[in-house]
């Protein structure tokens, strides 16, 4: 199954604040906020939602599609991808700006305040899908995920007038995007991957119901959490996964990237959604239990020894012949 990958990539700048957000805000003066926070660490990793997916289906094997503009700083990290699956032939170069940076400042019960500099991202409205498919074949997955939001938009246009079956997963960019662009966004997608808070922020700013949100997508894919995921099918009994127990809380970061991820890893094995999410929300694991979005590390023998723990032996032994990761280093 070939799937590509649109979204942001970027260099991550992640801070830890020993305490609580929430002390810090003043109830009945929220309309005028102001406030420092002193953090304890600093780490720089490489990070954006688009990379992550990436490199999450390429530690499970997979040769994801990256389709995303990058600065000109990019050699280094374009190394990293390629040597862990990830095609990065189609990425655009910036020639003047630099990669997109994110910051982030996680507190000790994991809420987090981010920011976001787009950088060379800017210029992936640029690019082009028509001349990327003649070169790898039509994709059977086209995922559309937080990047230049003129480019989200012209991408699931392009998704739509070729036929290509295609997943929504705006998140980040709902916050800058209108009500009318996210219709347009998800409008058809076979796929719509959404948090909680995020399902709830594209009601609002679209004016849809539930259900017609619902209406727009064939299958719609929520995170909850620690309390798993949901996925809905038109037609189908509602499935909801738990999550495996994590040997730490480390940081948040990326844990939903990882978790699509696993998801669409899945997908292209062939397994039911049940599967996917479980694969997902595995992945999803070992990502928060470490420090930056593609720092964690996992064999054969752990993945299939604690999704065994997590789902039971016969669902351990259904993916057991799909799960090879590559050795990262």
């Amino acid at each position: 199954m070939r799937i590509a990958i649109a979204g942001s990539v970027g260099r991550d700048h992640l801070m830890t604040f020993p305490g609580k957000f929430t002390d810090s805000l003043v109830a009945g003066s929220l309309s005028k906020v102001s406030l420092s926070f002193l953090v304890d660490g600093l780490d720089i990793r490489r990070g954006g939602v688009g990379a992550n997916i990436a490199f999450g289906m390429g530690a499970l094997g997979l040769n994801p599609i990256l389709i995303a503009a990058v600065g000109k700083d990019w050699a280094d990290y374009d190394a990293w991808l390629s040597r862990h699956g990830v095609d990065t032939g189609h990425v655009k170069i910036s020639t003047e700006l630099f990669t997109a940076t994110f910051m982030v400042t996680t507190d000790q019960e994991l809420n987090q305040i981010a920011s976001f500099f787009p950088g060379a991202m800017s210029e992936a409205r640029e690019i082009e899908l028509a001349p990327i498919i003649s070169k790898t074949g039509k994709f059977d997955l086209f995922v559309i995920s937080p990047d230049d939001p003129e480019a989200m938009l012209r991408h699931s246009e392009t998704a739509r007038s070729l036929k290509i079956p295609f997943a929504a997963d705006p998140s980040q960019q709902l916050a800058r995007m209108s009500g009318d662009e996210i219709k347009l966004l998800i409008k058809g997608a076979d796929y719509l991957f959404l948090n909680e808070y995020e399902q709830a922020l594209t009601l609002q700013k679209t004016g849809w119901s539930d259900a017609e949100c619902y209406g727009q997508v064939r299958v719609r894919v929520t995170t909850l959490g620690s309390n798993g995921a949901r996925i809905e099918e038109h037609g189908k009994e509602t499935i909801t996964v738990g999550v495996p127990a994590e040997k730490a809380k480390v940081d948040p970061t990326g844990v939903g990237d990882s978790f699509r991820s696993g998801f669409l890893a899945g997908l292209s094995w062939g397994f039911s959604h049940e599967r996917c999410a479980q694969i997902g929300s595995m992945l999803a694991t070992f990502c928060i239990e470490t420090k930056g979005t593609q720092e964690y590390r996992f064999d054969r023998d752990e993945f299939l020894t604690r999704f065994t723990t997590a789902y039971g032996a016969a669902a351990a032994d259904e993916v057991a012949h799909q799960i090879n990761p590559r050795l990262i280093s």
